[in-house]
């Protein structure tokens, strides 16, 4: 469903078998609503955002609930600038200046919720 789904409806069709008539049911009003955002959550692969010099990480933003389309940001602490905006952050060949605090941040476009910060250490 979306938003422009909300208005009225009614069925109709033939009723009886022998003599039928056409019979309409009464007008019932349905109105869609937005879902608010909630339930943001990060989790990484390897798990605890641990990962070893060179290698890759795998960040994953989720939501439990809301209504879309929805936009991710992802964000790490210390830096202005915009990291991805998929649902997933890859980051391939992990240095020493990848380590530190990352988010997502997701919109519907009416709200913003954003997750908690994962510390991601370099072994």
């Amino acid at each position: 469903l979306h938003l422009h789904h909300s208005g009225r409806y009614h069925c109709r069709g033939w009723v009886g078998a022998v003599f039928p008539l056409w019979k309409e049911s009464e007008r019932v009003m349905v109105k869609v609503h937005r879902v608010p955002l909630s339930g943001v959550s990060l989790s990484a692969q390897p798990p605890g955002g641990q990962v070893a010099l060179r290698d890759s990480l795998v960040l994953s933003c989720t939501v439990a609930a809301g209504t879309g389309p929805l936009s991710f940001s992802w964000h790490r602490e210390g830096s202005g600038a915009l990291l991805g905006t998929s649902p997933c952050l890859e980051l391939r060949h992990v240095g020493d200046n990848d380590s530190g605090q990352y988010w997502c941040r997701v919109s519907d476009g009416d709200s913003v919720a954003e997750s908690d910060p994962l510390n991601v250490t370099i072994l």
